[in-house]
């Protein structure tokens, strides 16, 4: 049998590596979280959106929603994320990964009494920094929380009632 070395197609450009520096990654801010922007899909021709962010203890996260063209992943690096899939309400601890599909209702907040470091990553990647500056500014109100709504499409972000995740909160309270 003869080994050869794979080789990529003449039309094919090879991809660039993403290297963000932690002293040169933008913040994002609000009342509760800090979000280090990593890598957003523009960089990474589409492949991946990327981001950590660190909550404090009773930080409340994001609603339930849900993507229609993105996975979105997590990875809990220290503390406690809690986390709402589909209808069902769970704590992921440090070191521990979820995956969530396209279409499936999901919201998170650090879990009660805990604060949670985690990475997100959004696969196919899709250009989210401008969103995540935009929570900020509603956050802090320096923006119409209508902003949100006005954009679901563009950042393929959309909000649903969820009765099961409401309750978690209240008992989290």
């Amino acid at each position: 049998m003869n080994e050869e070395t794979p080789t990529m197609p003449a039309t094919t450009t090879p991809l660039e590596a993403v290297l963000t520096r932690h002293a040169d990654a933008e913040t994002c801010a609000d009342p509760s979280s800090v979000m280090t922007l990593l890598a957003d899909s523009d960089g990474t021709a589409g492949g991946c959106t990327s981001y950590r962010s660190t909550f404090a203890k009773g930080a409340t996260g994001a609603p339930a929603h849900f993507h229609t063209r993105a996975s979105e992943l997590f990875f809990v690096i220290s503390g406690a994320l809690q986390v709402l899939v589909g209808e069902e309400v769970t704590v992921l601890e440090a070191g521990d990964f979820l995956a969530v599909p396209p279409h499936t209702p999901h919201a998170f907040a650090a879990a009660p009494g805990c604060e949670a470091d985690v990475l997100f990553v959004f696969t196919p990647g899709m250009g989210r920094f401008d969103y995540l500056r935009l929570l900020g500014r509603v956050m802090r109100g320096e923006a119409d929380p209508k902003e949100i709504a006005e954009s679901s499409e563009r950042f393929d972000n959309h909000y649903v009632d969820s009765p099961v995740w409401r309750a978690a909160l209240e008992r989290s309270a």
